[in-house]
């Protein structure tokens, strides 16, 4: 995907002097006394500050914090904990601005953060006239958050749109390179793991891999269901049957390419869902009336486990089991043990597969984890996210 890059700006001595406004994700969890309980946005943030001011620009940075309501700003809506952070981080005073719209005092090698951007009427909209307000406040647009790019707002779509320059921040570039890598030009076997309570909410998404992947993992509730596709009992476990059909399709398109779905072959059961549950390991076929199936068996783990190895690229999203409970985290372990040792590229995003990610320690051996988890889940869709979009038709203009 061709983009213009921010580096690339300052390589070119683009930047010095410049007015940069930068969309950040900065929507960090706070506690009920207003303090940030965990800052990974923060500091993901800080490489495109730091190069901003580096090169000499005048710099602006704005994200949305939680669902303020449009024009009515509360004091719980504030950035101003984040600014704080940022300030303590950087080494240097971060000013927090209000009522920026229609403009902003910053001088070139100072940086401000611009108060909370949903607060603005037609934000979310992405109206035209608040777009061009922001464009005009800059010489330079960089998109920076990835895990806004898949909505088409006036901070994130309309700004590109009207600023002289839009370009991708190095943490956005980091996102579409190794997207590009995984999916649009991966190094085969190409294996993906889905995994979630529901088939219903990822079925686009397995009919998007389906015609592209060479295996298709799939695990949780969602497993459940394509087991009762393959004619296999799950006794009381969580399940779509309504959706038996769609498995179903998903099997047979995959086995008409000559790639497969997985079934697993043993499971790990309980009679109640609770973390103390007696947990017994019983062939797929052997699954009682009473049993939930909780996690996948260890006959599956290793098998899955030597695919994994065997693989050129990895997409991960999804634990296989509930693994916040000991007796049922032995797939996930496993798949993510595999995934550590598997000399394949991998790319990992959603909640629960980050969970996973640091419950085992593994973050330095994952090739790539994605910091949207919406945005995450569209490209494995197959859709074109207007963040990429707009960028793209920028760069390719004259």
């Amino acid at each position: 995907m061709n983009v213009i890059r921010f580096q690339d700006l300052i390589a070119q001595g683009r930047v010095a002097g410049r007015r940069v406004f930068i969309r950040a994700d900065l929507n960090v969890p706070l506690n009920d006394a207003g303090q940030i309980t965990e800052d990974t946005r923060v500091r993901a943030s800080l490489p495109a500050i730091r190069m901003a001011l580096d090169a000499g620009a005048a710099v602006m940075v704005t994200s949305h914090l939680g669902r303020p309501t449009e024009g009515e700003f509360k004091p719980a809506d504030s950035l101003a904990p984040v600014a704080a952070r940022m300030a303590e981080l950087l080494g240097r005073d971060v000013p927090l601005v209000a009522n920026w719209v229609d403009g902003v005092d910053v001088k070139p090698g100072q940086v401000v953060l611009l108060e909370n951007c949903r607060v603005n009427k037609g934000e979310k909209k992405n109206n035209e006239e608040l777009s061009k307000k922001m464009a005009a406040l800059c010489d330079i647009f960089v998109h920076d958050a990835f895990g806004t790019a898949h909505r088409a707002e006036a901070s994130t779509y309309g700004i590109a749109q009207f600023a002289p320059v839009a370009c991708a921040g190095p943490l956005l570039a980091a996102e579409i390179d190794a997207i590009s890598k995984a999916l649009a030009n991966p190094k085969r076997p190409l294996l993906a793991i889905v995994a979630g309570s529901k088939v219903s909410t990822k079925l686009t998404i397995l009919q998007s891999l389906a015609r592209n992947v060479d295996g298709l993992i799939v695990g949780g509730g969602i497993a459940n269901t394509f087991m009762l596709a393959a004619g296999l009992k799950i006794g009381k476990s969580l399940a779509e049957p309504d959706l038996v059909g769609e498995a179903k399709a998903v099997i047979d398109a995959m086995q008409a390419r000559g790639a497969a779905v997985p079934i697993p072959t043993d499971v790990v059961c309980a009679k109640t869902f609770a973390a103390d549950a007696p947990a017994t390991v019983k062939a797929a076929a052997d699954v009682a009336d009473d049993d939930l199936i909780l996690d996948i068996g260890p006959q599956t783990a290793a098998t899955l486990a030597a695919q994994l190895k065997a693989a050129g690229t990895i997409v991960w999203n999804g634990p296989v089991g509930v693994f916040e409970f000991e007796a049922f985290a032995g797939g996930t372990e496993a798949v993510a043990r595999a995934i550590a040792e598997s000399p394949a590229f991998s790319i990992a995003g959603g909640g629960d597969t980050l969970a996973a990610i640091a419950k085992y320690g593994i973050e330095k051996d994952v090739g790539y984890i994605s910091t949207g988890g919406g945005a995450f889940l569209e490209v494995l869709e197959g859709k074109t996210l207007p963040a990429f979009e707009i960028l793209a038709r920028r760069a390719a203009q004259p």
